[in-house]
């Protein structure tokens, strides 16, 4: 048996052998609920509003939760992320005495690594994590669940799941934030995916291909893959930077050979690649077209994707796109910070550039097309932020992501 073979078989295992959860929480106010203890389940946050956060102790691997939303004595919305705030269900609106049932797919994780074999080089027994991944909901031994608007939360089932699984390999803005206001494409990915597919977001704030790498995260994410999963990798913001002599990248040799590494690293596994050009950042020139900073960087990943025959989703495209659409005066909604960041967006950016990937997931990967539930997006008529409220999460004090 290969090492491959026997890591992926140890995944599986692990997640066999993870308990079933059921968790009444009728009729229960959040002053009633238990506070989490390790090994346990139980509320972390509890906000004034109503709103509260709720984790399980589980082992990592991929789990099915089946939420029963509403109340007998009043009605609610709930919006549901998970972990550290990826997007699942926006705005489940229930009537006082209704009850719906709504199912996802979590993936969750830690941050070990398998050991290696004797006389192997050594490396790290764990991903490199900084104080932001260490205070965030991602790398830890447990599910975390955000209800958020007016949540009306009866009970929690959780189980373990087997689904194929797409991995996010990228910089900030593909990776999970931890706070408001700032968020990612791959935050609000999810909720556009059906319960049949699971996003297993490994992307780092400040990363670079050559810091993905040497931080154990590309490790870790192989160490996770199975044949018959994806591998999303989009990189160039942070890989541009000739200031960052250590992990710069050219576009013209550099940066195509690392983009064709990933690629070769993913099909050894039997696992499909697809390439995403980085989105644009948010400058306008005197004529209200946004000006080109990654052009050569998008331009790099078109040419590796048709000479490797791999899918391309392209973002960098796209994000042009909703942003003149929206121009200099709206535009700046979409983004941190109340628009003074130009990379990094808040949650309706965000939900307006993972709906830009779900529609040419849908329209360019066949066998990706079934779980997109996600479809009717132009780019070129993005809907205003007044049509897309997404309840932001339970304040946390977080500074600027890493990376620009």
């Amino acid at each position: 048996m290969s090492l491959t073979t026997a890591l992926a078989l140890a995944v599986a295992s692990a997640t066999s052998g993870a308990p079933i959860v059921d968790i009444d929480l009728a009729g229960k106010v959040r002053q009633e609920m238990p506070g989490y203890q390790p090994g346990g389940n139980g509320a972390e946050r509890r906000d004034p509003s109503g709103e509260f956060l709720y984790s399980v102790s589980l082992p990592q691997g991929t789990y099915r939760v089946t939420l029963t939303l509403g109340d007998k004595r009043s009605a609610g919305r709930t919006t549901v992320k998970a972990e550290s705030r990826r997007l699942f269900l926006r705005d489940v609106a229930t009537r006082r005495g209704e009850m719906v049932t709504r199912t996802f797919l979590v993936d969750v994780r830690d941050a070990r690594l398998p050991r290696q074999p004797a006389g192997a080089p050594r490396f790290g027994q764990a991903v490199l994590l900084d104080e932001r991944d260490l205070a965030s909901f991602s790398w830890d031994d447990k599910l975390t669940l955000e209800f958020l608007g007016q949540p009306r939360v009866a009970a929690i089932h959780i189980e373990p799941a087997d689904a194929p699984r797409l991995f996010l390999a990228g910089d900030s803005t593909v990776a999970d934030q931890y706070a408001e206001p700032f968020t990612s494409w791959g935050q609000m990915l999810p909720a556009m995916l059906d319960d049949h597919l699971v996003v297993a977001n490994h992307a780092k704030s400040g990363a670079t291909m050559k810091s993905f790498i040497a931080q154990l995260r590309f490790s870790k994410a192989l160490t996770q893959m199975r044949a018959g999963d994806w591998l999303f990798i989009q990189f160039g913001h942070n890989d541009q930077k000739a200031e960052w002599p250590m992990t710069y990248l050219d576009p013209e040799l550099t940066y195509p050979a690392y983009l064709r590494s990933y690629i070769a690293e993913a099909r050894r596994r039997g696992v499909h690649p697809v390439l995403v050009t980085s989105p644009e950042r948010r400058n306008f020139d005197d004529t209200g077209k946004i000006k080109d900073t990654l052009g050569a960087y998008a331009a790099a990943v078109r040419k590796v994707a048709a000479d490797e025959k791999v899918p391309l989703i392209d973002l960098n495209r796209d994000s042009i796109a909703i942003m003149q659409a929206l121009g200099p005066n709206v535009s700046p909604q979409a983004f941190a910070d109340n628009g003074k960041d130009r990379t990094h967006n808040n949650n309706y950016g965000a939900w307006l550039f993972a709906a830009a990937i779900a529609r040419q997931v849908a329209e360019q990967i066949p066998e990706l097309a079934p779980y997109v539930v996600l479809r009717n997006f132009d780019p070129s008529h993005p809907p205003l932020p007044d049509a897309m409220p997404i309840a932001p999460s339970i304040p946390l004090d977080e500074g600027k992501p890493e990376g620009s």
